[in-house]
């Protein structure tokens, strides 16, 4: 630029060209404080955040080889680990058998649930053949204990995957292990199994497609269906290869959510052993472009369950992406409990063969109706699903799908990315009480290592608003693969674990308006700098406003006409001008004035005075 004589940087405070933008992976410099990474000296990989002991305070990590627990408030005081390998002979066998060359033969630890107040339960693959042990970890986390139990190894077998890179899901819920897993070594044999407890193992019907087809399983959990606790159920989230798809007119991959009955025995003549209450439906999560044509984000990526009030209605958020490589797409669709139970409770899917099309089931419905529980609401007088009639238990062995799909709320994503170049991995979702309402805080892990923090806002009756708040680089380039939450962000991938505090306050200045502008529910402007907002704070000079970033009304008095800055250049040199705003919903302006009689100019790339 030439006789850069003066410019003056103004940040722009009216809302009137503000709008919602991806900025670049926060600073180092800014992160430092924020940013907690755990440093692990040993030779391991494969992080995975396996249990939040909101108890003890602990957070418990599995990788290879390796179990950790760690302080939730600060990651790297005083970690415990446990050093937790597969036996030398074993990862010779497993080599013997033509794996290990991705280095898959050692023990990857994928399971740890809560036994009891000292005990945890615990599995890994084992070089391919499963393993599991009980971890002594105290009565309270001043003990200091986290050791496994001296001579107790169990078979994994139906509770963890041989192969690492097949996921597994898995609770324990009354000495009960519940699990998604594939249980044979050559991974062919995927199954919903449940083991321990006083009663023989049950799982899904075997070799059978209409039930699993080459199942991904994402999540598991516990919900109940209404006061009657024999109707309490297990609903399981996963995506599976679409048996009707042929020549690309139908999706290769379709997204599921199945249920059992936490009581189920299984039959007494027939599916013996085997599920008699396995139901699964569709979800649907898809967005209707301009041109009137729907897309479809087919793979689930990540389920998290916000629970509610009311304990049987969670919500249900999902991460999905577009199947296949040559177009990126990702987006978020929240389902509610009641759309779920109504599909479960609605027709049967039914083929009369092969070449047909699915339909609603017409016929006569057997008693009691396939997926509801014994003893439950509607079945009173049945003690165990062994007394289900055989033409109940041959109807749900043929029909497992239900006809209708799930939709999501208002029909639509309530996020979606398309047409950038990485796709969402992972969320989690915190409720934050701010100023004018309660907001959620969405936290979306990418598979090139960022955490986007995004909130959804209503911008008329018919659309939504999306506000990325801040983009922090964790990982780059891996994958995020899990986030938790519990007053922090937990961030874990291939290479290691992350402790993230929620918000960046500080990030966004002093001034009233930058903090109103900034639009995040963490922040509030205190009548000195933008601080952590805490709802309690009963000071007036307090300044937010989620919904509207309206800082002309929000700061009046208090510095709400923006920030100038006035930055001198000597003719024939040259001078950077800062273009980044501290807060994604602002903007930056500069003006170019030549001599104190001259006119104020805007200086735009592409310019004589801009290069």
């Amino acid at each position: 630029a030439e006789n850069l004589e003066p410019l003056i940087g103004s940040r722009i405070t009216s809302c009137t060209h503000c709008r919602s933008i991806s900025r670049d992976a926060a600073g180092v410099n800014h992160l430092k404080s924020t940013i907690r990474p755990f440093s692990f000296s040993f030779n391991t990989s494969d992080y995975r955040i396996l249990l939040m002991d909101q108890d003890q305070g602990r957070l418990y990590l599995g990788s290879r080889e390796y179990l950790v627990a760690l302080d939730m408030q600060n990651v790297n005081k005083e970690p415990l680990i446990i050093h937790w390998p597969a036996t030398s002979q074993r990862k010779g066998e497993c080599r013997m058998t033509g794996k290990g060359e991705q280095g898959e033969c050692a023990n990857f630890v994928r399971l740890i649930e809560p036994w009891n107040r000292t005990h945890l339960y615990t599995c890994g693959t084992g070089a391919y053949r499963p393993i599991c042990t009980f971890i002594n970890r105290g009565w309270k986390a001043e003990d200091y204990v986290f050791r496994l139990v001296p001579g107790y190894v169990d078979s994994g077998k139906g509770k963890c995957s041989y192969d690492p890179n097949q996921e597994n899901i898995a609770t324990l819920i009354n000495g009960n292990l519940y699990a998604g897993v594939h249980v044979d070594f050559m991974g062919t044999d995927p199954a919903v199994f449940k083991t321990m407890g006083d009663t023989p193992a049950i799982r899904t019907e075997q070799y059978d497609s209409r039930w699993l087809n080459e199942p991904v399983f994402i999540q598991i959990r516990q919900i109940r269906d209404s006061s009657e606790r024999n109707d309490d159920k297990l609903y399981f989230f996963f995506r599976e290869k679409n048996l009707d798809a042929v020549g690309g007119a139908s999706p290769s991959v379709l997204s599921r959510v199945g249920r059992i009955c936490l009581n189920d025995d299984g039959g007494q003549k027939s599916l013996v052993n085997k599920w008699t209450t396995f139901l699964k439906a569709r979800l649907v999560c898809s967005v209707i472009g301009e041109d009137g044509v729907e897309t479809y984000f087919d793979e689930l990526r990540d389920v998290f369950i916000q629970p509610t009030h009311d304990e049987r209605n969670p919500v249900i958020y999902a991460v999905f992406t577009i199947a296949g490589s040559v177009f990126k797409g990702s987006a978020v669709c929240v389902y509610s409990m009641a759309d779920i139970r109504n599909v479960f409770n609605g027709p049967f899917s039914h083929k009369h063969g092969h070449n047909y099309q699915w339909t609603p089931y017409s016929g006569k419905i057997p008693y009691p109706r396939p997926g509801t529980c014994p003893g439950g609401t509607f079945t009173p007088g049945l003690r165990s699903t062994k007394e289900f009639s055989d033409e109940a238990i041959n109807f749900v062995r043929t029909h497992p799908l239900m006809y209708h799909a799930v939709y999501p709320l208002h029909k639509r994503p309530l996020v979606v990315r398309t047409g950038v170049d990485y796709r969402f991995t992972t969320i989690a979702v915190d409720l934050v009480d701010a100023v004018d309402g309660r907001y959620e805080v969405l936290f979306l892990g990418t598979d090139r290592g960022t955490v986007q923090k995004v909130i959804v806002l209503p911008k008329d009756p018919s659309t939504m608003e999306e506000l990325i708040l801040e983009e922090v680089e964790v990982f780059r380039p891996l994958p995020v693969c899990i986030l938790r939450l519990q007053q922090q962000l937990y961030v874990s991938s291939e290479a290691g674990l992350t402790q993230v505090s929620l918000h960046r306050c500080a990030v966004y200045g002093k001034a009233c308006s930058d903090c109103c502008l900034a639009r995040d529910p963490y922040c509030a402007w205190d009548g000195d700098t933008c601080a952590p907002f805490t709802p309690a704070t009963k000071r007036r000079s307090r300044r937010q406003d989620i919904k509207h970033g309206d800082p002309l009304r929000q700061c009046r008095g208090y510095n709400a006409k923006g920030v100038e800055t006035v930055q001198f250049g000597v003719e024939g040199s040259s001078a950077f001008l800062e273009c980044r705003p501290r807060s994604p919903q602002a903007t930056v302006k500069w003006l170019f004035q030549k001599d104190m009689k001259s006119k104020r100019k805007a200086v735009r790339q592409g310019t004589p005075e801009c290069l």
